[in-house]
């Protein structure tokens, strides 16, 4: 799915622009559009008829949102939750030049389901989508930076983007562009580092940081950005202290009647925790890396979601399992085989020490069968695999390489 959005090699991509410098990829250069993603009748779908609610849209115009009461209300007998798109108002507020955002489209609309699982695969961080509807002439917000990447698919009417670098460089998800609010507006009256007109097919990336505004021109401009919410070396960092809490010099107190206050006797405690923190870091048993990398995992998996599990066709799979029928494991989906144990983000799935290889089998990602599970006849393969469909880890399969 990366390959749709920018117009060089995967490999050239990551190594040039990937969290570094923005990318402008045309379509007269990588011919494609994205109507397949999102058109304008798929729009006017979700908003008239697909029981869009609250925070999956929002509306802006001229840099405010505009309070949810504007564009919300009750669907009637049978539906009477307050916040539920009401169409009539949306109409109303987009002719008078608000921007519809359609928010976690990865979520609702099955193209973006799946091209978003693909970009995941690619670029192996988290990401989701939005859409932003932009009446002619004019813009939903001011100029500003995301603490996430961005790539920008423009898929019909045209879209006035200026791009400047950053202010704050990398910012994580607790830096927003609100803490630099006078140093943005000083940078906006520089040279853009950008300043282009995206039509349909063309696409920007954007690393976090980088300030941007954009105004739709003479017609409605409908484009997607696609947010990438990257793991960092901070996060390492963070999982590796947390798991120093099993060190007991350091949840040892601080001095009894140290002065706060005083700024070198602060320092002095600060630089001798530091020391401390090193010299545990570089003593730490493999056992504490290893910790600190599943937290990371989990913390991976906690922005992101397998593909969905469907529970009729599930069902009908489980009450019809054969001994040739191939599984495997339901798109990512992290799981860590510890003996006869399955481990998953929420829980873990504990099966008798014989069915260890088979377990491990699965994971491997490979389709799968009752009458190819090692270790195990097919009568015991049937059992473990039934469920395992119960609990939602393995689903038919369709490929060897999952």
């Amino acid at each position: 799915m990366l390959s749709r959005c920018v117009a060089l090699s995967v490999d050239e991509f990551a190594r040039d622009h990937w969290g570094r410098s923005p990318l402008l990829s045309t379509a007269d250069v990588l011919p494609r559009d994205f109507v397949d993603l999102l058109s304008p009748d798929a729009v006017d779908e979700l908003i008239a008829e697909r029981g869009v609610r609250t925070p999956f849209i929002r509306m802006a115009r001229e840099g405010s949102l505009l309070d949810r009461s504007c564009f919300t209300g009750s669907a009637g007998f049978g539906a009477e939750m307050p916040d539920q798109v009401d169409s009539a108002k949306v109409l109303a507020e987009f002719a008078a030049g608000a921007t519809i955002v359609l928010q976690g489209l990865h979520r609702l609309w099955p193209p973006v389901i799946d091209f978003v699982r693909g970009m995941v695969d690619d670029v192996g961080h988290p990401a989701q989508t939005n859409a932003y509807i932009t009446p002619p002439s004019n813009r939903g917000f001011d100029p500003h930076y995301d603490v996430h990447d961005v790539f920008v698919l423009q898929v019909s009417g045209s879209k006035h983007w200026t791009v400047h670098s950053p202010v704050h460089t990398d910012p994580l998800a607790g830096q927003p562009w609100t803490d630099h609010r006078e140093a943005i507006a000083a940078r906006v009256r520089d040279t853009p580092v950008i300043d282009t007109v995206l039509r349909p097919g063309d696409a920007l990336y954007l690393p976090r940081g980088w300030i941007h505004s954009a105004q739709a021109l003479g017609d409605t401009s409908i484009h997607l950005t696609v947010g990438v919410a990257p793991l960092t070396r901070y996060d390492v960092v963070r999982n590796l202290l947390d798991e120093l809490a099993g060190t007991d010099a350091l949840r040892a107190s601080l001095p009894m009647g140290l002065d706060f206050t005083r700024t070198d006797d602060v320092v002095a405690e600060s630089d001798k925790t530091l020391s401390m923190v090193i010299a545990a870091l570089q003593d730490a048993p493999p056992e504490l890396v290893a910790a600190a990398s599943a937290a990371l995992g989990t913390t991976f998996t906690t922005r992101t979601r397998p593909i969905a599990v469907r529970p009729l066709r599930s069902l009908d799979l489980l009450t019809g399992l054969a001994v040739d029928t191939r599984l495997q494991l339901r798109h990512g989906l992290i799981a860590r085989v510890a003996g006869a144990h399955l481990h998953l983000t929420d829980r873990t799935i504990a099966f008798p020490a014989q069915c260890a290889d088979a377990i491990a089998a699965v994971v491997t990602g490979g389709l799968v069968s009752a009458d190819s599970l090692p270790g195990l006849d097919s009568a015991d393969s049937l059992v473990v695999l039934r469920r395992l469909i119960r609990e939602g880890v393995v689903v038919e399969g369709t490929s060897d390489d999952g």
